[in-house]
């Protein structure tokens, strides 16, 4: 129930922007895959836990109201491993949810975008716990239009999730294998894929 009640604004927010993008003269589906990268996490000695790099997999459905922008809702989900204290293994899950706006610099058939993105970041750890936080995100990319309706998209994109360090998101029971570092959490990711115009 803490879940459900913490998506409902971006249910309503997304529920205003699916009917706001009805208007829209064009909308556009996007897939991309690529590799994501995160912030350490923090053991008990206040020694740092690395985090690897995970493969992650994104989903965009964005509308074009005009020929320098779009309105896009973006979903990234990656999954990170780590070595917790006591070399146990463990796991995050981060499912990342935005509304972006897109802006285009047009150059023939390439195109040079710059995106501004805020939402949520739900985690889901290994040891059962669950969390929505807040998020904000920044990207750049390129996309080249190999034909009228479909593009080949490259991006480069930061997100900022503002996190609670006292949440015992990786603690069962009494046992805590790792802790965040500070409030923030950073994952930066590279992608490439495929958009396609409708």
């Amino acid at each position: 129930m803490k879940v459900i009640s913490r998506l409902k604004p971006l249910i309503i927010i997304g529920t205003l922007l699916s009917s706001s993008s009805a208007l829209a003269y064009q909308f556009e589906i996007s897939a991309m895959l690529g590799q994501m990268y995160s912030s350490d996490l923090l053991a008990s000695d206040d020694s740092s836990i690395s985090v690897d790099s995970g493969t992650n997999i994104a989903l965009g459905v964005a509308w074009q109201k005009n020929h320098n922008g779009q309105g896009q809702i973006l979903l990234n989900r990656v999954s990170h491993d780590f070595s917790g204290e006591d070399n146990s293994k463990g796991a995050i899950d981060i499912t990342y949810a935005h509304f972006n706006g897109v802006a285009l610099f047009r150059q023939q058939n390439y195109v040079t975008t710059m995106s501004l993105g805020l939402g949520g970041a739900y985690f889901d750890s290994e040891q059962g716990n669950q969390e929505l936080y807040p998020s904000a995100s920044i990207a750049f990319g390129t996309r080249y239009e190999v034909a009228q309706n479909v593009a080949i998209v490259t991006e480069l994109r930061a997100y900022a999730t503002l996190v609670d360090n006292d949440d015992a998101m990786f603690c069962q029971q009494d046992v805590c294998h790792a802790a965040f570092d500070n409030s923030l959490w950073f994952d930066s990711a590279i992608t490439l894929g495929i958009a396609i115009k409708y």
